[in-house]
């Protein structure tokens, strides 16, 4: 917001109390995963507002002016929440967020200042340059990196799963950048949008429905290029996604031939360097080597970590990551960076 149009602000413009009205950050974050979680199969940009030299004009006109001047914004914020019914939240001082399609994301953000800062959920800048991806279990140089970014893009769903298998072992030189994988990931069907979750829950849905079926047939997914690009990959993983019967909950998995990692380690040394790579971490956990039974994809439904599941012997193994589509891989990460961003607890509001 620029000087000028601070001091153009129409007093007359104020609703009484806008300021105590509007959410504060607790609830704010609370109203945005509630949010997120309803408009779940949509893409929804979270963006900050900060008033440009707030501190020189309370010294210029007073804090009366200024109390006058949030106000006023708060004012606008509450019409923009009640028409589109986005949240919109106040921080305290001169910090504000608010919610946006993503439609109408792509064509406010470059209009932003540098300064603001922008949680990004679609697809539109996961591989773009200037922006940072919201994975803060990929190092601790990347969770700070979170921290202080102005624009964060939230990862895809299947693109979770994939990079929290395979990044650690490519960073530990176990898998080399040339290598060649595939990966296969089972999905509930809210994965794919009002059109496709009307279709399951249709009476009339046809046979086919009730049995897992393949998509993505082009080799081509959207979630492509941002699995390459942030495991570092020469080539992108063939890749099978694959739509079933069941609301929400998905398990993304590789299977590797051991011979062909460098330094040919059993299925339990690799159990070990995931292990070691994610100890510590609050929303990804190793399951202990060898699980029992089989593996369901929906076990994670409703909870927004994640667990990998490694199985295998001397020559192969196999590794499957396991989490809510909906929690880990949407609106969970999208609450677990803005925690980041603003200094709260990681965990904040989510279900572990």
């Amino acid at each position: 917001m620029s000087d000028k149009t601070i001091q153009n602000t129409t007093v007359g413009t104020v609703q009484p109390g806008a300021l105590t009205a509007i959410a504060r950050k607790e609830d704010f974050l609370q109203h945005l995963q509630d949010f997120l979680d309803t408009h779940k199969t949509e893409k929804w940009c979270v963006a900050a507002i900060d008033v440009e030299h707030f501190r020189l004009y309370n010294e210029l006109y007073g804090t009366e002016q200024g109390d006058t001047l949030l106000n006023t914004l708060a004012s606008h914020l509450l019409d923009y929440q009640k028409t589109s019914g986005c949240p919109v939240g106040y921080w305290g001082n001169d910090d504000f967020f608010l919610c946006l399609p993503d439609e109408a994301a792509r064509e406010v953000v470059p209009l932003l200042r540098p300064d603001v800062r922008v949680l990004d959920t679609s697809t539109a800048h996961r591989t773009a340059p200037g922006w940072c991806y919201g994975f803060p279990e990929l190092s601790a140089l990347q969770e700070a990196r979170i921290r202080q970014a102005r624009r964060i893009a939230v990862p895809g769903c299947h693109a979770s799963g994939f990079i929290a298998l395979v990044y650690p072992l490519v960073a530990a030189g176990l898998l080399n950048k040339d290598a060649l994988l595939s990966c296969y990931s089972l999905t509930g069907y809210s994965g794919g949008g009002k059109k496709m979750i009307a279709e399951y829950e249709s009476p009339e849905k046809p046979q086919s429905y009730f049995a897992p079926r393949i998509y993505g047939l082009t080799l081509k997914h959207k979630h492509l290029p941002e699995m390459q690009k942030v495991c570092g990959l020469d080539y992108p993983p063939v890749f099978s996604p694959i739509v079933d019967d069941y609301y929400k909950g998905m398990a993304v998995t590789i299977q590797l031939q051991n011979r062909l990692l460098n330094g040919g380690p059993t299925a339990e040394d690799i159990y070990e360097k995931l292990a070691g790579w994610y100890d510590g971490q609050k929303l990804i956990k190793v399951h202990p080597f060898g699980y029992d039974g089989m593996i369901a994809a929906a076990d994670m439904a409703g909870r927004d970590s994640l667990e990998l599941i490694v199985n295998g012997h001397g020559e192969q193994t196999m590794v499957t990551a396991l989490f809510d589509n909906l929690g880990k891989g949407a609106s969970g990460a999208a609450v677990q960076n803005m925690n980041l961003m603003l200094g709260f607890e990681e965990t904040a509001g989510l279900a572990l």
